[in-house]
């Protein structure tokens, strides 16, 4: 059994930090469980170009508002507290938070932690920074 609080996270190799977002990552590809849990806080007015090609990633917003656009197909969802996308198509996407957003996130495969998106907003697979 694994029992994390994101605090004792903080300041770790598991806390990645960028100027729009915040990562701390829960649950990693070390723990071989198949998939990994993360939480992240967007900051407000950021914009956020992802395209995960070698994950299927589900998140759930647990604090602030803002939007998810579908880069491939324009159509625009509004997010807010309770709200969840699943990147099950592998969609090219921008969010857009309009207040911080704090999510949590689950991607499969597996993270290892330290990942950084690439040109493209893509994670390796297996992939470290």
């Amino acid at each position: 059994m694994i029992v994390r609080n994101v605090d004792e996270l903080t300041g770790t190799e598991r806390d990645v930090v960028t100027p729009n977002w915040r990562s701390r990552r829960i649950v990693l590809a070390k723990e071989g469980v198949g998939f990994s849990v993360h939480e992240t806080t967007l900051a407000a007015g950021s914009v956020n170009d992802f395209w995960y090609a070698n994950h299927v990633e589900a998140v759930f917003v647990v604090e602030g508002h803002g939007e998810i656009e579908d880069k491939e197909t324009g159509e625009v969802h509004a997010l807010a507290p309770g709200s969840l996308y699943l990147l099950d198509g592998h969609e090219r996407h921008q969010l857009r938070p309009r207040t911080a957003m704090r999510t949590v996130c689950v991607f499969n495969p597996a993270v290892t932690g330290r990942e950084v998106h690439d040109e493209n907003g893509t994670y390796p697979v297996g992939g470290v920074a």
